[in-house]
Formats: structure tokens, sequence, C-alpha cells
């Protein structure tokens, strides 16, 4: 089973946010796959989270260490098909690229963001929301 994963189940898992087993259970035996986009989103978050003093700059490496033994195949979108999908849902387009992602691959969406979970849900892309 394929499953697209976006960055806030990412960041959880490998900072050990107080969900990460449920996350990892809930993607076992999943092949994960993501936009191209993440590991600069992966940046994004966590220069947001060095701002409000929740990461070190030692914290974010080790995390990264963490991101690299994560099997998750990253997936080209085509920005124009995500255009759309931000246009129509009246989302961002970091949130589209994974909507487009999981409608490409026909697969599952797994997120932390309740948002994007219900842009994806009017979208028709199957959801998987673990409780945080």
């Amino acid at each position: 089973m394929e499953l697209v994963v976006d960055t806030s189940v990412v960041i959880a898992v490998i900072t050990g946010e107080g969900c990460r087993e449920e996350l990892v259970a809930a993607t076992r035996n999943a092949d994960l796959l993501a936009p191209s986009c993440l590991p600069w989103e992966i940046g994004n978050a966590f220069s947001a989270m060095f701002r409000r003093g929740r990461l070190s700059l030692s914290q974010a490496r080790t995390a990264l260490t963490a991101y690299r033994g994560i099997p998750v195949r990253l997936v080209d979108i085509d920005l124009s098909a995500a255009l759309g999908v931000a246009h129509e849902l009246g989302v961002y387009a970091y949130d589209a690229y994974f909507i487009a992602c999981a409608q490409r691959q026909r697969c599952s969406l797994i997120s932390l963001d309740g948002g994007l979970l219900a842009a994806a849900a009017r979208a028709s892309v199957q959801t998987i929301e673990v409780a945080t």
C-alpha cells in the first residue's frame, strides 16, 4: 500500500513528538511517498521552530539523521495541476502539493494538519488522521 506522508507527520516522527508511536504504527508496512519539496519543507519547519525556541541546531541535525533513515520516495508534482488544486480548494500551494501527490499516485494521505485533511477530503482523497 502506498501512502503520502506530509511534513507534519515526518516532523512529529523525527523530533519524537508525543504521537510518534501512533504515526509509526499507522505507516508500518506502507510504501511512503511525498512530493519532492518535502526536504525543503522540513527545513522551513525547523527554521520556524528555531525562531520559537522549540528546537536547537543540534536537535535539528539529529532529527535530519533520523529523517534520512525513513524510506520516503519523493515524487515530482506537476506544478500546473497543483496550482489547480490550490485554486479549487482555496489552499496554499504547499498543501496542494501533497493533495496532488495523493491524487496522482491514487493513494491515501496521512497528516496531523486538520485543514489539509479537510481539503484533501473535499478533493476526494482518502485520508488518515492520527489523534495528537
